[in-house]
């Protein structure tokens, strides 16, 4: 008896370091292969490249209807543009159709 009762408290002694054991390799195991960890890392640095890439495009885009939308303003229309507009929207431009613009006093 006197056998078991050593094993029984040498058992009960080693529960509280091996929980702790236990939980320690689980928070090092969170922080290697965790949602936020080291693998993640390189995800994040392809993601965040992706998105630059993304916002760069969209930027630019942004840039070229800021640009439209400053050359189609009422106060001061580009005569050019608006009737490129005007005569896509209405349909009267055929796709290989070229416009020249001529002085207003010159005869055709």
């Amino acid at each position: 008896m006197t056998q078991r009762h050593k094993f029984r408290k040498s058992m009960n002694r080693a529960v509280g370091p091996a929980v702790a054991l236990i939980a320690v390799l689980a928070m090092i195991g969170y922080i290697i292969f965790g949602p936020t960890g080291l693998y993640a890392w390189g995800d994040y640095s392809q993601s965040v490249e992706k998105k630059r890439v993304i916002l760069s495009e969209l930027t630019k885009k942004q840039t070229e209807l800021q640009n439209r939308v400053n050359l189609l303003d009422r106060r001061r229309v580009d005569p050019d543009l608006a009737d490129e507009y005007v005569r896509e929207k209405l349909g009267v431009m055929h796709p290989d159709e070229i416009a020249i613009p001529l002085e207003p006093g010159a005869k055709p």
